[in-house]
């Protein structure tokens, strides 16, 4: 029975602890909050912040793991790269998990190496701002260097904008650095990709749905993408060099990109599975490789099954609702009914406040389906979100 510690114990890691238990083995989880959900599935719970690297060593120390992993979240590849490190497991370097959580880093490393990416400028205070405004065309996109799921993530349309957008970005930074670049305009894709034995293998190209300017926050995913063939195969090179760029040699990719009028660009990646139920959920659903086993198996040490096993269409579609309190939520049944319908997620229920949406947290649920290719696969998702009438009171007049 193999020795798993796996960071985090929220509803984004419970698939991996499932799996591991399903698996035959041993696992325990830390997490800073003593009543996260993945706590009751797990074998061992340590009360440790995924992110205070000192305190996972410790419970490395203490587990004594046979491998170590995380899903769909940035931040915990710091923790997990050095306990690989220092207790010789299997995982990505400390220079790559920095180049992977640090966008700064993370588009030096893409400059440096050719990789097709925006222009950009790092500000680490106004005084910095202030030097490069002359620098700056607009529209422009500010964003945290070290956030993710769109927070902090703004367009900006004109200088007179800059500064308080400046503001709103620095305030969703751990460290309070943000990043310029250049707004991107085109398809926005995203490319699962499983590393082994330093060799990435592509198993999905995901088309994106998103909220667009100012926020960009993404509202629907589906595979396999519906770009021409010549344009996927050049989204796979460059997600393949970038992936290289970094330094990722083995473990699962989640490569984003923008398909512009030049060709695509990167937009980011991180060396995990890819969240919003892509990896989890939609890559099983349209190729049969199961993700989450083979990174489970990948961090043990093992060689992962990442054979596709078939190809259908796959999608997922969040609920669009406007703001204030959730008065009732009915058709959820119905909508279970109609074909190729997997899934129906709510992650907030009656009596709760829904807000406009800045980042993916503001989401309230989701609709995920499988048929036959992409395009039916959106249908199935679209026809279910007819079937569920959410009724909001909103805060002003009172409905």
């Amino acid at each position: 029975m193999s020795r798993l510690l796996i960071l985090g114990a929220s509803t984004l890691q419970l698939p991996a602890i499932l799996k591991a238990k399903e698996m035959g083995h041993y696992v325990a989880v830390a997490d800073y909050n003593p009543q996260a959900i993945g706590i009751l599935f797990a074998d061992e719970f340590f009360p440790a912040s995924t992110i205070d690297i000192e305190a996972i060593c410790q419970v490395a120390e203490t587990f004594h793991p046979d491998g170590i992993m995380t899903l769909a979240t940035d931040m915990p590849m710091r923790s997990l790269a050095a306990v690989a490190e220092k207790f010789g497991l299997p995982g990505i370097s400390v220079q790559t998990a920095l180049r992977c959580t640090d966008k700064g880093e993370m588009i030096r490393a893409f400059k440096a190496d050719g990789v097709a990416s925006p222009w950009y400028h790092i500000v680490e205070n106004e005084s910095v701002l202030k030097s490069i405004i002359s620098e700056l065309s607009f529209p422009c996109i500010i964003k945290p260097t070290d956030n993710a799921g769109s927070r902090g993530v703004i367009l900006v349309h004109a200088v007179e904008e800059l500064s308080r957008a400046y503001r709103y970005s620095r305030e969703q930074s751990r460290h309070g650095t943000v990043i310029i670049e250049e707004y991107m305009q085109g398809p926005e894709v995203s490319v699962e990709v499983m590393t082994v034995d330093g060799i990435p293998h592509i198993l999905a190209v995901t088309d994106k749905l998103t909220t667009g300017a100012p926020y960009f926050v993404e509202m629907g995913h589906s595979q396999p993408s519906r770009l021409s063939k010549t344009t996927i195969d050049t989204i796979k090179d460059l997600a393949v060099k970038a992936i290289r760029s970094v330094g990722i040699n083995m473990g699962p990719a989640h490569v984003e990109m923008i398909v512009t009028a030049q060709g695509p660009k990167m937009v980011e990646l991180g060396a995990r599975m890819g969240g919003d139920c892509i990896t989890t959920h939609l890559v099983p659903l349209s190729t049969g490789i199961d993700m989450v086993k083979a990174t489970i198996d990948i961090s043990l040490g093992l060689y992962p099954d990442i054979e596709p096993k078939f190809e259908q269409g796959s999608a997922i579609r969040y609920f669009q609702v406007c703001p204030g309190k959730i008065y009732s939520i009915e058709g959820i049944n119905a909508a279970r009914k109609i074909a190729g319908i997997c899934d129906i997620i709510c992650t907030k229920k009656i009596g709760d406040l829904v807000t406009d949406i800045h980042s993916s947290i503001d989401r309230m649920g989701c609709v995920i389906a499988q048929r036959g290719d992409a395009a039916a696969a959106i249908e199935a998702c679209e026809q279910a979100m007819k079937q569920i009438k959410i009724e909001i009171y909103e805060e002003k007049s009172g409905k």
